[in-house]
């Protein structure tokens, strides 16, 4: 028997597949009609013009459905090993609600576009990057608190350097969203899907950086998830 034929060990792998599915089948459907440039643009610009983001809204709220079975069953599993450390089921209870909020954040930036729902979309993606950034945190104490009677120390070092490296990504994405949308790059960034020469020369370092953490960020929040039935 496989691994991931043991339980339902296979939901955190099909988290990942699936999400990055959605994000390459969005991003293959947005360059080759043309409606984005093919040099990385924003994940979300991937899924602003039909018919992607149809296949993108759609795909993303199946793979928020995932999430939440992951969350869920980590959640019993780390209740059903710790049963009476108090400690553990109140960081454990902590992770499930921050861990299903990144979820109903994921939920709203499949279905409320960058161009037409600027603020809402915004918000979507603060809860599930934030929220999921703090479930990691949560996740790499949980691992921290059950070793080693639970697992090796392997784990909890694994999980740190993930939430690490997600929080130097999210902090230096921040910075650059901060310094785009500030308005000396003009006013029109929202709405923007292709970029001109001149854009290039004057923004693009900049974007292509966001853009690149965003990404970072995303591969770096599907680790976690790959890990958190360990």
């Amino acid at each position: 028997m496989w691994w991931f034929q043991q339980g339902l060990s296979f939901l955190p792998s099909a988290l990942v597949i699936w999400t990055a599915a959605a994000f390459i089948f969005s991003y293959i459907t947005a360059i080759t009609l043309h409606h984005v440039d093919p040099a990385l643009p924003y994940i979300s610009d991937t899924g602003t013009v039909a018919p992607e983001k149809c296949l993108f809204g759609a795909m993303l709220n199946i793979a928020a459905v995932l999430c939440i079975a992951t969350i869920y069953v980590r959640y019993k599993q780390v209740h059903a090993l710790n049963p009476e450390e108090s400690r553990i089921i109140k960081l454990n209870k902590a992770g499930l609600v921050l861990g299903l909020l990144s979820c109903f954040g994921l939920s709203v930036v499949a279905n409320f576009q960058k161009t037409a729902f600027f603020v809402v979309h915004v918000c979507g993606a603060v809860l599930t990057f934030g929220m999921g950034s703090l479930y990691m945190f949560v996740q790499t104490i949980l691992s921290y608190q059950m070793q080693p009677k639970i697992h090796g120390k392997q784990v909890f070092w694994i999980r740190l350097l993930v939430v690490i490296w997600c929080g130097v990504s999210a902090f230096s994405m921040l910075t650059c969203s901060s310094l785009l949308y500030s308005g000396n790059f003009g006013t029109d960034i929202v709405q923007k899907l292709h970029w001109n020469p001149e854009d290039r020369v004057r923004k693009h370092s900049i974007r292509f950086m966001q853009t690149s953490l965003r990404w970072n960020k995303r591969s770096c929040y599907s680790q976690v998830s790959n890990l958190s039935e360990n």
